[in-house]
């Protein structure tokens, strides 16, 4: 390893809501980074204040991520990576100007909100050498990493059929009084890119499809709806999917549907079985036979018939139940690897983490959705 010592991180945005403590505790999980620094609002005040509750050095709370990219560039002691948890509109500017000042980026998804900015964000990461980490966090759970292996390794046989599915309920009715105004710009066209449930949550399902699967989608054929109308962005999802290999698919978001919380699935049905994964129930996945009884696959590390996929990312023994904040410890664990591997010059091509590329397929996606529900064809996804 080139680095004798924790990672050191910074981040940016976090100072509200709850996905930056996420974050701080994912990435502290495993001992293997600490947070040293942060410009944690567009509000001094407020970034100070966070800073305060997080007992960080004064000298290295920042009023804006300017001036924290500048200040820490000069430090011997300076961050390693940065971390950003801001509105999805923020992204790609503090990306880029983090990769330019010679930091690493992990970066909350959707990667930015247009193809253009991902485009110059892409190119940004190809011209630096800088390692970028797109946070799928659903992406980390061990079963998810499961289903995958046992896909690649030809358990179920020819994939024929993905239905992967992301309901919520939290904008069925009054925004106002939900609690979580803090979110409303995810409301607003000009600052979430033109989609609100695509964007959201649309995407961890994407990206869900195509990382368990390995397939790529070819072309779709979106119905959004905007069911509640005191907003003017889509709230419901139905997407049919066409995939390069022959598959078919279904992919279905919605935050209209009532009392469903986080209940992100997929089902995946191939020539030989089938596989079966439900987000709020992460430890167990399912797998399903034409000539015997379904298969209850459990997670745990003394679970020996697991994959190395799944056992790598498996931290206590089955029975102690492992979940959010974990899966986003695994993406953490495996791009402090990539880090430390670039700073050793052993670095790879193949990490498990989301990468830009994947960032880009995401954008895609969404401008391909509403393109298709304007004109109510069927279209190609871009070849990004």
């Amino acid at each position: 390893m080139a680095y004798g010592r924790k990672l050191r991180m910074g981040l940016v945005g976090g100072a509200g809501g709850f996905i930056g403590q996420v974050h701080r505790m994912a990435a502290a999980l495993d001992g293997e980074v600490e947070l040293v620094c942060g410009a944690f609002s567009s509000s001094p005040e407020k970034s100070r204040a966070a800073g305060e509750a997080l007992y960080l050095a004064p000298e290295r709370v920042y009023a804006s991520y300017q001036e924290m990219f500048s200040r820490e560039r000069e430090r011997d002691d300076a961050m390693d990576f940065v971390s950003i948890v801001t509105p999805n509109y923020l992204h790609a500017e503090i990306a880029i100007a983090a990769l330019r000042a010679g930091f690493h980026v992990l970066c909350e998804k959707p990667m930015t909100t247009d193809l253009a900015s991902a485009k110059q964000l892409a190119d940004t990461v190809a011209e630096t050498g800088k390692r970028f980490c797109l946070m799928h966090n659903y992406s980390g759970y061990p079963m998810v990493k499961e289903a995958r292996a046992r896909i690649r390794n030809g358990s179920i046989g020819e994939l024929r059929k993905i239905v992967v599915e992301y309901p919520q309920g939290w904008l069925a009715g009054d925004f106002a009084s939900a609690g979580v105004k803090h979110q409303s710009w995810k409301l607003d066209p000009e600052l979430s890119g033109g989609s609100c449930c695509l964007g959201d949550i649309g995407t961890h399902a994407f990206h869900l499809t195509e990382y368990v699967t390995g397939l790529r989608v070819a072309e779709l054929c979106a119905d959004l709806s905007v069911f509640v109308d005191y907003k003017p962005l889509e709230d419901d999802a139905n997407i049919l999917l066409h995939f390069a290999s022959g598959a078919r698919g279904v992919l279905y978001a919605s935050q209209v549907s009532i009392n469903d919380e986080n209940s992100l699935a997929f089902r995946i049905y191939g020539s030989k079985g089938g596989l079966e994964w439900h987000q709020e129930e992460p430890n167990t996945l399912v797998a399903k036979w034409p000539d015997r009884p379904r298969e209850i696959i459990r997670t745990g590390s003394g679970n020996a018939y697991l994959t190395p996929a799944a056992l790598g990312t498996t931290r206590i023994p089955a029975g102690h139940p492992e979940g959010f904040v974990e899966a986003f410890a695994n993406i953490y664990l495996e791009f402090g690897r990539a880090v430390r591997e670039s700073a050793a010059g052993t670095a790879s091509d193949e990490y498990d983490f989301p990468s830009v590329i994947d960032g880009m397929r995401e954008v895609a996606f969404v401008k391909t959705a509403w393109e298709s529900q304007r004109s109510r064809k069927w279209l190609p996804l871009p070849g990004v």
